[in-house]
């Protein structure tokens, strides 16, 4: 069988079994064929031939704050892992 879809995803993991729970919550969607978790970036790989709204949704009703993976969030883990997210400014607006 080949390689299906991939969905990536940003889930909050803030305890120890939150690895586990995530698992557990997508073994039972049909059709997953392998589940990367990365705790330290919170990131979430799900390869399989499965809907990735259905992957998403089955996150999200186990009680995991769950997202789509997005550029951004690769922007702010290199920026921060590079210690360069001190550089950025933020505009101050002076109205008085």
């Amino acid at each position: 069988m080949g390689v299906g879809m991939t969905v990536e995803l940003k889930v909050e993991m803030v305890g120890m079994h939150c690895e586990r729970r995530i698992r557990k919550s997508l073994s039972k969607i049909r059709g997953i064929e392998k589940v990367d978790v990365d705790v330290s970036t919170q990131k979430v790989v799900v390869t399989g031939y499965v809907h990735r709204n259905r992957v998403l949704k089955a996150l999200r009703r186990s009680g995991l704050k769950a997202d789509f993976w997005c550029t951004q969030n690769e922007f702010l883990l290199n920026a921060y892992a590079s210690g360069s997210y001190g550089n950025f400014r933020m505009n101050h607006f002076s109205f008085f």
